[in-house]
């Protein structure tokens, strides 16, 4: 008989952990009725959330203003997404002492505008671990990120690696991750209750051979190419265990159930948007563990004519100094950065309202 509480089912009965894609404070409670352990922000979700509560945000802003009177508008808006993520992680502190430090992580992303600076990333992401014990950091998968990863996970940063989409992102970053746990073991540094994560954005990865296929006039099942994210996360997962790397891989940016059900039964982390969870939560399906089960080989076999699909499946198909210049990086950093100035924007019509 079919469960109906899929979810729950999931990570009651296998290894694969859900988290939440949202710090809205209601997603996230309901979020954890399903099992959540954990909780993601970037600087689009961030702005959502303040969005969702504007009153009292705007209200907070104002106080902010007079508490800081020399700040400026992106320090101040800065403050506030601390302030958001603080609230969300005090949610997740029962899973982070049930779980000792693995689970139960509020996700922080670093401020896009460092992406070409590697010590800005790792010192702003030991502030943000700093801000409440549960904390942990994004940073994304460039090759100043992966500088930054290593650097800060060696300071005892607990790393949730962003902007990725590809296997060679996702093991560069993965064994950045184990150079800076290993430096952290040689020294005889803690590493017991720290809890790194490497994000593969899978849904962006499929928009983008979307694109991809439509430019390079190629024609196939268009259905295939729902599995391109699917066939990363678990090309990228078969490395893992075979390297030995100790980071879980998470799944984000969800555009399909595949994401969800493709990855039941692995040691990793299923990150999906709350709209996406309660869709699944409702859907009946009984999670059966498929995390093993290879795409199939007629899919891969279409998959690879698109170049930039080669480029992302293959563990070597890109060096980490190409990584920025993968049309997802790109695409996925503007919008970021665009997110930071949009709160920007929201933080300068309370401090200096329109005529």
């Amino acid at each position: 008989m079919t469960d109906s509480r899929p979810l729950n089912t999931m990570v009651e009965n296998t290894p694969t952990v859900l988290w939440n894609d949202s710090s809205d404070p209601e997603e996230l409670r309901e979020s954890i009725s399903y099992g959540a352990v954990g909780a993601t922000c970037n600087p689009v979700i961030a702005l959502a959330a303040i969005k969702a509560d504007l009153p009292r945000w705007s209200a907070r802003i104002a106080e902010l203003a007079q508490e800081m009177p020399t700040a400026g508008e992106s320090e101040i808006g800065w403050k506030v997404v601390e302030e958001v993520s603080i609230d969300a992680a005090k949610l997740l502190m029962p899973a982070f002492e049930k779980y000792k430090g693995v689970n139960g992580r509020l996700s922080m992303q670093t401020d896009p505008r460092f992406h070409r600076d590697a010590k800005a990333l790792a010192d702003q992401a030991e502030h943000f671990s700093g801000l409440a014990p549960n904390i942990i950091v994004k940073i994304p998968a460039t090759a100043t990120g992966i500088e930054a990863i290593e650097d800060a996970t060696y300071r005892g940063v607990s790393i949730n690696v962003t902007v990725s989409f590809t296997v060679a992102q996702a093991v560069a970053a993965g064994e950045a991750i184990e150079r800076g746990l290993k430096r952290r073991e040689a020294e005889g540094l803690p590493i017991d209750e720290m809890g790194p994560v490497v994000t593969i954005m899978c849904g962006r990865l499929d928009d983008w051979m979307k694109v991809c296929y439509n430019a390079g006039g190629f024609c196939f099942d268009p259905g295939y190419l729902e599995w391109a994210g699917v066939a990363a996360f678990k090309e990228a997962y078969r490395i893992f265990g075979e390297r030995g790397l100790r980071a879980r891989l998470l799944s984000a940016a969800y555009r399909n159930a595949l994401q969800w059900t493709e990855f039941v039964g692995g040691k990793v982390v299923l990150s999906p948007p709350f709209a996406w969870q309660k869709r699944f939560q409702d859907s009946g399906i009984e999670p059966t563990p498929r995390m093993d089960v290879p795409v199939d080989p007629e899919i891969l076999e279409a998959l690879e004519t698109i170049p930039e699909f080669h480029q992302a499946y293959d563990v070597d198909g890109m060096t980490p100094e190409e990584f920025i210049d993968f049309g997802a990086t790109r695409k996925t950093l503007r919008q970021f950065l665009q997110a930071d100035a949009d709160l920007d924007a929201l933080v300068r019509d309370t401090l200096v309202p329109a005529p």
